[in-house]
């Protein structure tokens, strides 16, 4: 018997990104972690996917707002196959989690019949798969969540031949999870050690917590976030998709890595040898976005020196980018340079014979330690512009 289905994690749907200042940028991208959802199911309906599962963090926190969470259940309503979750260290299953709310509840059973919530460790059979889940039902377990699993006698004919699915959320021995500001409440970790898993009991290990996709094991994989909501932490964290696995007793999976994700979070350091970089930076950024606005977050690094029009024309990018993206987050250290044309454009000038002491005054400042140069360099951008204004 084969199974077909999506492996997920790590919705958190209601991720408050208060990183993001603009509010209504803000919403565009919390709005996309509920508009992945449909996506999901048309990767799953064009895939032939008889259910999906969520591995973990399905909302961000239990106390997410009740906007969120009808949002959330018309989503998950609206794909028509059974959505199987458990709880995660962000939406644990212990007192006072979401999944015990009467709100919850009556939207569950209202606008999406087809969720199912796995709460205790035991085994779930379903038509063609048995799902053995590790729910958290606390944000940080002492113990091993997937403990349970070791003891499970489980005869070859268990269960029809029907491949055997584990559904857990942690960390995995020698593999942690990795934050940055995005994630302000970064807890301890819920460590899973697969190794002590008695390896022909189980087909398919779907895991999450890790935000990238990532196989630890020969049949153990994290799904990863479906859509992106931090910068990257490097070549090899891969968000912003889902998994779909083919299993069946005793034979390895067939897993496929689908792009799910919509929103790009780029990062990007520059560094200006001279005014031209001005134009190799707008080749690199026309690469990277293209036409795009309001689909993307950037991370921006300057370094280097630029004459004091092209640092005037980089702050008037540096605005142009900030309207078109979610978010700009920059790190501007360029430094002003007049070329020899703007400083003879200041030092020169025989008409404003004033001026021209100031400036030339100024451009000596600009050799001195400390902060000096630097208020003199800003000086000088000042006198160019209020000079190009006369």
């Amino acid at each position: 018997m084969i199974t077909r289905f999506l492996h997920t994690a790590d919705w958190q749907l209601g991720k408050p990104f208060a990183g993001i200042v603009d509010t209504t940028k803000r919403s565009l991208v919390q709005q996309q972690r509920v508009e992945v959802i449909r996506r999901l199911g048309r990767v799953a309906k064009d895939a032939h996917a008889e259910f999906i599962v969520v591995a973990g963090d399905l909302f961000d926190s239990s106390s997410v707002s009740k906007s969120t969470v009808a949002a959330a259940c018309s989503a998950i309503g609206s794909l028509e196959m059974p959505v199987i979750a458990i709880p995660g260290n962000h939406d644990h299953g212990g007192p006072g989690s979401i999944w015990q709310q009467s709100y919850f509840q009556r939207e569950a059973a209202n606008l999406a019949p087809n969720l199912r919530i796995l709460l205790a460790a035991e085994p779930i059979e379903l038509p063609t798969a048995v799902i053995f889940p590790c729910p958290l039902l606390r944000r940080a377990e002492s113990a091993d969540p997937m403990t349970w699993l070791r003891s499970l006698e489980l005869p070859n004919d268990a269960y029809a031949g029907k491949p055997r699915i584990v559904l857990a959320h942690g960390s995995t021995q020698g593999f942690g999870a990795v934050f940055d500001d995005e994630e302000a409440d970064a807890g301890a970790s819920n460590l899973l050690d697969l190794s002590r898993l008695p390896a022909a009991h189980f087909d398919y290990i779907a895991l999450g917590d890790w935000h990238g996709t990532k196989q630890v094991a020969a049949n153990a994989w994290y799904a990863g976030t479906p859509e992106l909501d931090r910068f990257p932490k490097g070549a090899t964290n891969e968000p912003g998709h889902c998994l779909l696995v083919s299993c069946a007793r005793g034979i390895p999976a067939t897993v496929q890595k689908i792009t799910t994700g919509k929103l790009g979070w780029h990062e990007l350091a520059f560094h200006f040898v001279d005014d031209s970089g001005l134009g190799l930076f707008q080749a690199t950024l026309d690469e990277l976005l293209g036409s795009r606005a309001q689909e993307d977050l950037l991370r921006l690094e300057f370094t280097g020196a630029l004459g004091i029009g092209a640092f005037n024309h980089l702050l008037q990018k540096i605005e142009s980018i900030e309207a078109r993206s979610l978010r700009l987050k920059l790190g501007n250290r360029t430094i002003i340079s007049p070329s020899a044309d703007e400083i003879n454009a200041l030092t020169q000038r025989a008409t404003d014979p004033l001026i021209a002491r100031v400036a030339a005054q100024l451009v000596a400042r600009t050799t001195e330690p400390g902060d000096a140069a630097e208020i003199a360099r800003l000086a000088l951008r000042e006198l160019h512009a209020a000079c190009n204004r006369a």
